[in-house]
């Protein structure tokens, strides 16, 4: 059978993430084994939703609470991957959304620790992100985690369940053009604006140590998240991985899927426009500002953000307290074809800084 090229480009890249993260390799090798080609991308990973989302249900019905938010979780996560790059047909995409944020809110309760969903006013209207506290701590500190381009903050499960294990509370959220923010927003280059609401909203709470806060971003997050640590004081320490330190160099070499999400989430109409939003997304100014200690992590063998934009960061970040900068060898994007190498690492890590 042969495959369009986006299907492809998707299994090459996106496969470690997606398993990694919570998605059965059975349903992932059924969905790449029976479809040919893009347009029914969303639909094949839609049913395997409401597979997933029919075993919640019934195991609900029976009182089988944990089952249930297990279930719950994995049908968003099979929403969420059939929604996540699928901007040529929006309409089908924001369905699936619509059903990935509907299967997680019920998880939320479910889960071990539970999470709380959270609304964070922002440029007259709202965000959205999950706040999950290790059970029995008492005002622990804070990681705010960034999802990346096409990630969300449904699919940040597997990436807090370390942080957690470890005494530290996790806040998720979808900021601009992200997830629920791409509806009444296009991306923020400029992310210290979104972190510093969230980072308001936090100091409300008092079941966690708002002054001991952490940032970790992935992908596009791995650029937003020492974007925001260069001007936000309050945080702590920051881990980025695999972001781009200067988007406009390495635009024209991305996937297609990545470059048309891009183009769509930054609200851009033409090429002038484009070249115009993709120049702001750059740390060539501001990396100098970041004082907080830094964590970069980068696959040797990334072929969607080459490592050395990593590089780039770590030379710049000249006035941060420490860096330390982990290339993972064969490492694809985000590594996530050896999570094993770098997520313990960098859990511990955010500990040591965040944890006197």
């Amino acid at each position: 059978m042969d495959q369009d090229k986006r299907i492809l480009a998707a299994k090459a890249h996106w496969s470690g993430r997606m398993v990694t993260n919570g998605v059965p390799l059975s349903d992932f090798q059924d969905i790449l084994a029976s479809i040919s080609v893009w347009k029914d991308w969303c639909r094949k990973w839609s049913e395997k939703g409401d597979f997933h989302k029919e075993l919640a249900t019934t195991a609900l019905a029976e009182n089988k609470t944990i089952s249930a938010g297990s279930h719950y979780k994995t049908a968003s996560l099979c929403y969420h991957f059939g929604k996540f790059l699928f901007v040529d047909y929006p309409e089908e995409m924001a369905i699936a959304h619509t059903k990935a944020v509907e299967c997680y809110n019920a998880a939320l309760p479910l889960l071990s620790p539970p999470g709380e969903r959270i609304e964070i006013p922002y440029d007259g209207k709202n965000l959205y992100g999950n706040l999950r506290i290790p059970i029995g701590s008492s005002k622990p500190p804070v990681v705010i985690m960034i999802v990346g381009l096409d990630s969300t903050k449904e699919e940040m499960f597997t990436y807090e369940r370390d942080f957690l294990e470890r005494g530290i509370a996790t806040f998720a959220f979808d900021g601009p053009g992200q997830g629920e923010g791409e509806y009444d927003f296009t991306m923020c280059p400029e992310y210290e604006k979104p972190v510093a609401a969230v980072i308001s909203k936090l100091s409300d709470i008092k079941t966690i140590d708002a002054e001991s806060i952490g940032l970790w971003g992935v992908s596009m997050g791995g650029y937003y998240a020492p974007r925001a640590a260069a001007f936000c004081n309050e945080i702590r320490a920051c881990i980025a991985l695999s972001g781009p330190f200067d988007l406009s160099l390495c635009f024209d070499k991305l996937p297609e899927l990545t470059a048309s999400a891009v183009i769509h989430r930054s609200g851009s109409k033409s090429r002038s426009e484009i070249e115009l939003f993709i120049n702001r997304m750059s740390l060539s100014t501001v990396a100098e500002k970041i004082k907080c200690p830094l964590y970069i992590v980068s696959g040797a063998l990334d072929k969607v953000i080459p490592p050395e934009h990593s590089k780039m960061l770590e030379r710049a970040a000249v006035n941060s307290t420490h860096v330390h900068h982990q290339i993972v060898e064969n490492g694809g994007h985000v590594a996530n074809n050896r999570a094993y190498a770098y997520r313990y690492n960098c859990a511990d890590w955010m500990r040591k800084n965040l944890i006197v």
